[in-house]
């Protein structure tokens, strides 16, 4: 990258933050920048950042920790797709089409893919999971004892909900995380009529 009116110092710094952005679709702290720079003093990073403000090229939010961004649209990597809606209450229809793409690397969350589905309900509400959050769920058959997953049950299978796995030899429980909700239970063979879509990696709530 080429910024004819910045110093090569002030350019890396820019650069550093548009290819973080790309990445993880949220800016850097300044210690993160400092660590890259490899720079000890957060003064002369403050100094550069308040200079690429000055002259245009980001904006920040001194509020924030994560405030420095570039000023320019800059896309995102391998964005995560919002698929629909699953429940944390009773199962109810997952739409199988996709949304949006939310402007979040699957990186962020540990992955090399995942997809999104929008919380309905308040089952999950012990584990802080609220209506209208983003689960973020990675693709995979199994998880372990105890984790929270994205399921589908026969007779339902355009149908997903969102429960805690609970698993023996002999049975498989989908529980909830509210008093207000009973788990369900499934003994030997009925086992199979359970599906598990993904494991929950992370939640994304908007303002």
């Amino acid at each position: 990258m080429d910024f004819g009116d910045l110093t090569d110092r002030q350019q890396s710094v820019l650069a550093y933050i548009i290819e973080y952005q790309k990445r993880y679709a949220i800016a850097p702290t300044v210690r993160e920048i400092a660590k890259h720079l490899k720079l000890s003093s957060p003064g002369s990073i403050h100094r550069m950042l308040n200079i690429l403000k000055d002259k245009g090229y980001l904006h920040a939010d001194t509020l924030k920790k994560r405030s420095w961004r570039s000023t320019s649209a800059v896309p995102v990597v391998g964005g995560i797709p919002l698929v629909g809606a699953i429940a944390a209450g009773d199962p109810i229809k997952a739409i199988q089409q996709i949304e949006e793409d939310l402007a979040i690397s699957p990186s962020v969350f540990g992955c090399e893919a995942c997809f999104g589905l929008r919380v309905q309900g308040d089952s999950m509400i012990d584990v802080h999971i609220k209506d209208g959050d983003l689960a973020i769920i990675r693709r995979q058959p199994r998880v372990e004892n105890g984790t929270i997953a994205a399921v589908m049950v026969e007779n339902m299978i355009t149908e997903a909900t969102l429960k805690i796995i609970r698993h023996t030899q002999t049975t498989l429980t989908l529980k909830p995380a509210n008093r207000n909700y009973e788990p369900l239970v499934f003994r030997g063979q009925a086992r199979k009529r359970v599906t598990i879509i993904g494991k929950l990696v992370g939640l994304v709530r908007r303002a």
